[in-house]
């Protein structure tokens, strides 16, 4: 049995729904993981993920600002959320596939949104950026991300961090624009290794290439620029490194009418 799960920082899901649709209808993900957006669980678009044929939805969302998202076609066992550095900030859902979803073995899937950290690399400073350093290493040591042995498990989200050379456009420019810091990246990499957590992408696509899924509102002409971030990751703990299919990101959703300034990233498993 194949699974397709994607991740979509969808910057307002009320606002982009349409292409939501559009995406899903050609791509046909399993389960559809969303970032920011940005409304409360009773304003989320349930019907009309229910007419794409999602009726399996884990949400934790908040009024205007961060919230995330599972979306389903397969049933849920179980879902869950947690909070980081003691703030109710939707940053995180989680949930169960077993065997209603067709399922031998469970298999996990954690969604996140990290702080974005705001402009100043500086957490004396800047407290939104202190907030991202203090998530990251909550992220270490917290237990979603610490897969016991045989576990299967997925982490999937908007990371809000690029960690290696070529995940940025220039890793020269970027040292000291957040995102790129040195210190995020030894933070995030740190909370990979702590579970020994595959990074999907780059095991399809090498770490010497370019490789983005974010690219910024403020370029005239994105494309042209092509001065892209990636911020957005999927995980896999080691019981499912061998049943890693394909992954690929959608950058042409980036040109779409009104789009995200992210991609989707979906990744394809045998399981």
């Amino acid at each position: 049995m194949q699974l397709k799960i994607t991740t979509w920082n969808i910057n307002s899901v009320r606002l982009r729904i349409d292409l939501v649709a559009k995406f899903i209808k050609s791509v046909r993900p399993d389960v559809l993981c969303l970032q920011e957006i940005k409304c409360t669980d009773d304003a989320f678009p349930l019907k009309r993920f229910k007419r794409l044929g999602y009726e399996h939805i884990a949400l934790n969302g908040q009024k205007g600002y961060h919230g995330v998202a599972v979306i389903s076609r397969l049933p849920l066992e179980s879902t869950a959320i947690k909070a980081y550095c003691g703030k109710t900030d939707s940053r995180h859902v989680g949930a169960v596939l077993g065997e209603k979803a067709g399922l031998r073995d469970p298999l996990t899937i954690h969604n996140y949104y990290v702080p974005a950290g705001g402009d100043e690399p500086d957490p004396k400073i800047n407290p939104k950026f202190e907030h991202k350093l203090a998530f990251l290493d909550e992220l270490r040591t917290c237990a979603n991300m610490l897969p016991a042995r045989g576990q299967r498990s997925i982490v999937v989200g908007d990371l809000n961090v690029a960690p290696l050379e070529h995940d940025v456009w220039s890793h020269k420019q970027m040292l000291k624009v957040v995102s790129h810091t040195p210190i995020e990246c030894e933070k995030l990499v740190a909370a990979q290794k702590a579970g020994a957590w595959i990074d999907v992408a780059r095991t399809f696509v090498p770490e010497q290439e370019k490789l983005y899924t974010w690219w910024s509102y403020r370029a005239a002409d994105w494309a042209a620029a092509d001065r892209g971030r990636r911020l957005d990751h999927v995980w896999v703990s080691p019981a499912l490194g061998d049943r890693l299919a394909a992954i690929k990101v959608t950058r042409d959703a980036r040109g779409w009418e009104r789009p995200s300034d992210h991609v989707p990233v979906t990744v394809t498993l045998d399981v």
